[in-house]
């Protein structure tokens, strides 16, 4: 590629199988050892991209694994920083670690900056990634929260449907939705229909009386359309199940949700960008303050963002990775995909998570426990 646009971000999407790459061993920084790994649950088959590392390497690999952001802040606090060498936290929630200086700077001399895309790699300075003049975070992968749906019972497109079809009076208990993400994405719609004004949610940032107004707002909304819920989800299986085993046909969720559901379970399901907007994430890679495997840790990070590995990262996951030149890898199967569930115009309508501040988080997670609660 020769361009980055937002365009470019969106096509190192999913589904591709690639051929290892071997790593030379003098570009390893280590080729012996052990790396602690601490990522989310679906990030990684033991028998896929981390045994090609070690094969490659002679580097065993550990790993333990998590569901939340909030599990993996918890206990890399409780721990002081220590206990793991990698860690894959959401590029938004940088300032809950830095308070507590959980991470380590990234060392620009052992991390090869060039195998990020640019232009991902230059924006995730102002989302969380930098804290006083250092990067501590590398974005490793991306995606959305939109909406999956059974085409046969919605008969619209990736951004036709809306944040309101979940809502309708004649689907009850057919939703399916992640409570502290589900204020995001209705705030997205009654800003849009004019019903309660928040600068398309980022009111929520703004300030403490600014959000606690829209998270009001959207609460009542929600607990008057109670009767749609069929299903909360917390994580990918869960949401998975929601369709599978809940009978909801329609709901709020991650990519891979609908894109997986899809390919694997039936063609009438289907994931697109709400006309109100996706929401957009990115993870990163981070290495823990007490890490004690640390060029070890730089070994694993230089052989995840090769193209190919990249590209085989997002086929056993779903998510895009943010390897420069993984989408080159990309099979026809993939790139249909993606063009389903962003058609023309959807991307630039992405609402990006800000990055958090101490009372969005802290009044985040009262009003989730009131949702849950009412």
């Amino acid at each position: 590629m020769t361009r980055f646009s937002r365009r470019d971000l969106m096509k190192a999407s999913a589904f591709v199988l690639a051929a290892p790459v071997v790593l030379r061993a003098h570009d390893a920084l280590a080729t012996s050892g052990a790396v602690d790994v601490y990522a989310w649950g679906d990030y990684f088959d033991k028998n896929t991209v981390l045994a090609d590392f070690t094969n490659a390497t002679g580097i065993k690999v550990n790993l333990s694994t998590y569901g939340s952001n909030e599990e993996a802040e918890n206990k890399l606090r409780a721990a002081g920083g220590k206990g793991f060498d990698l860690l894959f936290p959401s590029v938004d929630t940088g300032p809950n670690y830095y308070k507590d200086n959980l991470l380590q700077p990234i060392d620009e001399a052992k991390f090869k900056v060039d195998q990020v895309i640019p232009s991902i790699y230059r924006n995730s300075l102002t989302l969380g990634a930098a804290h006083r003049g250092k990067r501590f975070l590398v974005p490793f992968d991306w995606g959305t929260e939109g909406v999956t749906w059974d085409s046969t019972k919605f008969d619209k497109k990736s951004g036709q449907i809306s944040y309101g079809d979940m809502w309708l009076a004649d689907h009850p208990k057919q939703t399916a939705i992640r409570q502290k993400s589900v204020f995001n994405g209705v705030a997205l719609y009654l800003d849009a229909n004019g019903t309660l004004p928040s600068n398309r949610g980022l009111d929520m940032y703004k300030s403490e009386a600014d959000a606690r107004r829209v998270f009001d707002g959207v609460l009542k909304f929600i607990v008057a359309h109670r009767g749609n819920v069929g299903a909360f989800w917390n994580n990918a299986t869960e949401a998975t199940a929601a369709f599978t085993d809940a009978g909801c046909t329609i709901g709020q969720t991650w990519d891979t949700t609908g894109i997986l559901l899809h390919q694997k379970t039936d063609k009438k399901w289907s994931y697109g960008m709400p006309k109100e907007g996706g929401l957009a994430w990115t993870d990163t890679l981070a290495i823990p303050a007490g890490a004690a495997n640390v060029d070890q840790a730089y070994a694993l990070a230089n052989f995840l963002y090769q193209p190919e590995i990249g590209a085989k990262f997002s086929n056993t996951t779903g998510y895009n990775s943010c390897a420069k030149g993984a989408d080159a890898f990309l099979s026809e199967e993939a790139r249909a995909a993606f063009q389903a569930a962003y058609p023309a115009g959807t991307i630039d309508n992405l609402f990006w998570w800000p990055m958090q501040t101490d009372f969005y988080a802290k009044l985040r997670g009262e009003y989730v426990e009131k949702l849950t609660n009412a």
